[in-house]
């Protein structure tokens, strides 16, 4: 997959974080689809996980980003969808390491838990990360099945 498209969701808890998040990937040369909110009111982030979710998965997105207080629970939502591999990462280590071992298509971030530079260092190590395959092919392939 070549697309250079990520979407990009949240919920009220991570609107700010989300818009930079956003202009950081456009600098870095990705086309940020934001799919909001842009209001401040209460949002569930179950719908805003599974909306840029469904994204990745129908290959419109090559990766999703979502954004939540804590990063979790829109992980959870994101990870109930069909062919995603969502992770929540709060340094840079682990984003690397979802690419690399576990192919993850989204990543997630909790606004609460991680500054303004950690969160976009996270999504670079995150971007800048490719799946290793051999071994971890058998892995993914293994969790893959578990949807079924």
């Amino acid at each position: 997959m070549t697309s250079k498209r990520i979407a990009l969701s949240s919920d009220h808890a991570a609107i700010e974080l989300r818009q930079k998040v956003a202009a950081h990937i456009a600098s870095l040369g990705w086309e940020a689809v934001d799919v909001g909110p842009t209001s401040p009111e209460s949002t569930p982030y179950p719908e805003r996980g599974a909306e840029a979710a469904r994204m990745v998965a129908s290959g419109d997105c090559r990766f999703g980003i979502v954004l939540c207080g804590t990063g979790q629970g829109i992980m959870m939502a994101a990870n109930k969808v069909k062919g995603i591999r969502c992770g929540v990462c709060s340094e840079e280590f682990s984003a690397r390491m979802i690419r690399q071992h576990n192919d993850a298509n989204m990543l997630s971030i909790g606004a609460r838990v991680v500054g303004e530079s950690l969160a976009l260092s996270i999504v670079e190590a995150f971007l800048g990360a490719e799946f290793e395959g051999g071994r971890h092919a058998t892995r993914v392939e293994m969790i893959k099945a578990l949807e079924d």
